[in-house]
């Protein structure tokens, strides 16, 4: 037991320093601040669970690394409902946690990119849309539509601002899509007061590059690339690709197409041609974002030798499921 990580679950006092252990048998701690004891999983998914915490850690892990399902209920002789609540309750825990680590404005994102994916679920077909950070390899954040539309995309992108640190340039790299560029003109903008009566303008961010990577296909066969500058300076999108690539060539979106293909490979209900569809859209989001904040977070990067949480500064140590699910903020 480890009281220096624990926070007291007390919506009233919220103290994380002075925590004591109350009880190593009955694994209870102590606030000194309410002086009020309770659980090592109060306030976890984990409170009040039937089944051996090391089992609903397992499943978690397996879950997030793409284990359908009827494999793991096969498997352990869960009832699926079960694993499926476990999945759900992982899935808000984990969107909770990029709540208060990832969008708090502490990103320098660098240059972002996002895409779209395409999914057929049991109650109809939806989109993804993604985005990440280039440079950490952060996933930012993930919305899901029936539509390929722009409020799916301001879904993203309004979470995208809520992460990146305001002052740095922002290079956003993405594909043919209109909705991109208006959408980020649209949210990455703010007041600018001129001393005049009324309101005051929206002005776009000053430092703000937008690049569309357009691909030409017929049938499967691609047949040409072209990049066409849809917001800012051509130097200066360019310059911010050297900064945050490791292969140095042209403005792609290549990141965030590796990155979707490892959340199908991840998530059963994404592949292409899969028999376990997931059978709802509030499963398929609690999925992305369990399967996101593992990737942030617990999953270490060959090319980063640390997790991407790490590589934006946002955490010291590669995490591990047990902590993520643990997880509660500290008051500050």
């Amino acid at each position: 037991m480890r009281a220096e990580l624990v926070v007291c679950p007390n919506s009233d006092c919220g103290a994380s320093e002075r925590i004591g252990v109350h009880s190593h048998k009955e694994r209870r701690y102590i606030c000194h601040t309410c002086h009020r004891t309770f659980a090592e999983t109060t306030g976890t998914i984990l409170y009040g669970r039937k089944h051996p915490i090391a089992l609903v850690l397992v499943v978690l892990t397996l879950l997030a690394y793409g284990c359908p399902i009827p494999a793991i209920v096969a498997t352990f002789e869960l009832d699926a409902r079960t694993v499926a609540d476990w999945q759900r309750k992982a899935g808000a825990q984990a969107r909770k946690v990029h709540e208060q680590l990832i969008c708090t404005g502490q990103v320098e994102v660098g240059q972002v990119q996002a895409d779209e994916l395409y999914a057929k679920t049991q109650a109809g077909a939806v989109w993804i849309a993604t985005a990440m950070s280039v440079f950490s390899r952060l996933w930012l954040w993930g919305a899901i539509s029936w539509e390929r539309d722009a409020a799916l995309v301001e879904a993203v992108m309004v979470q995208v601002r809520a992460a990146a640190l305001r002052g740095p340039p922002i290079l956003f790299a993405v594909d043919g899509f209109s909705a991109y560029v208006t959408t980020i003109l649209k949210v990455f903008r703010e007041r600018q007061p001129t001393g005049k009566r009324g309101r005051p303008p929206l002005v776009v961010w000053a430092e703000l590059h937008i690049v569309q990577v357009v691909k030409r296909r017929v049938g499967r066969r691609l047949l040409s690339i072209s990049r066409r500058l849809a917001h800012g300076s051509l130097m200066r999108a360019e310059a911010l690709m050297q900064q945050t690539q490791l292969e140095v060539g042209r403005i792609n979106t290549a990141y965030i197409e590796r990155l979707n293909a490892t959340l199908r490979t991840w998530m059963p209900a994404l592949a292409r041609r899969t028999r376990t569809p997931s059978g709802a859209r509030e499963r398929l989001e609690a999925a992305l974002f369990w399967t996101g904040c593992v990737y942030n977070f617990c999953q270490v990067h060959a090319t980063l030798a640390g997790t991407p949480a790490m590589a934006a500064d946002l955490t010291d140590h590669v995490w591990s499921i047990d902590e993520l699910i643990r997880y509660r903020r500290r008051r500050e």
